[in-house]
This record gives structure tokens, C-alpha cells and sequence, in this order.
């Protein structure tokens, strides 16, 4: 595996984490909601399993956009190399394999929406 696949993959499974950080706080706020007094609109459970749903969906979409990007991108720069008017068709599909990630957001944020 090529250092610029390992770095590409590494990021995006740093931020994948990162986001799996950031749902794991969130999980926090509906108990601490909760002990306050404030009223919620769900039980606290279904407002952890629904952070849950909404951090996994992220985190796997992005892995998964990673690896996509990763192979695709290698394969294009080397088909670019060959026959450089191809770079139009092969952009097409780096961004098609970066849909994937953009896909899980919106998952996520449907999710999260349901829970408001």
C-alpha cells in the first residue's frame, strides 16, 4: 500500500472517530437533561440508541468513502498518466466514491431530526 492511500485512510479514520468523539458527548445531554428536570420529548434510551444509529452511520460512510476515494484515486492518477484526456471522465468517479460519505451525513442528520 502506497504512503499517500495509508495517509488518505488514516484521515478519514481520524475523522470518523473524531465524529464518534463528538456523538459520544452527545449521548451525555438527554441523563443530564434528565436530572435537570428539563422535559424530553423521548426516554433517554431512545435518544441514546438514536446518537448511536447517527455516529455509526457516519463513522461507516466515511470509512467506506475512504477506501473508495483511495482506490479509485490511485487507479485514475495512473490512468491519467497514460491518456490524460481521460480526466474528465475519471473525476466523475472520484466523486461518485466521495457521494458515499455525504450520503451517511444526511442518514445522520435524518436521524437526528427524528429524535428533535
Amino acid at each position: 500500500m502506497s504512503r499517500r492511500l495509508r495517509l488518505s485512510i488514516g484521515f478519514t479514520v481520524f475523522a470518523a472517530l473524531l465524529a464518534g468523539g463528538i456523538g459520544a458527548l452527545l449521548l451525555v445531554i438527554p441523563p443530564a437533561a434528565a436530572q435537570t428536570g428539563a422535559t424530553l420529548s423521548m426516554p433517554p434510551d431512545v435518544w441514546q440508541w438514536g446518537m448511536i444509529c447517527a455516529v455509526f452511520a457516519t463513522a461507516v460512510s466515511s470509512v467506506a468513502a475512504a477506501y473508495a476515494v483511495a482506490k479509485t484515486g490511485s487507479a485514475a492518477i495512473g490512468a491519467i498518466a497514460e491518456k490524460p484526456e481521460l480526466f474528465g471522465r475519471l473525476v466523475i468517479y472520484v466523486g461518485l466514491a466521495e457521494g458515499i460519505a455525504i450520503y451517511g451525513l444526511i442518514v445522520s442528520i435524518l436521524i437526528i431530526n427524528r429524535l428533535a
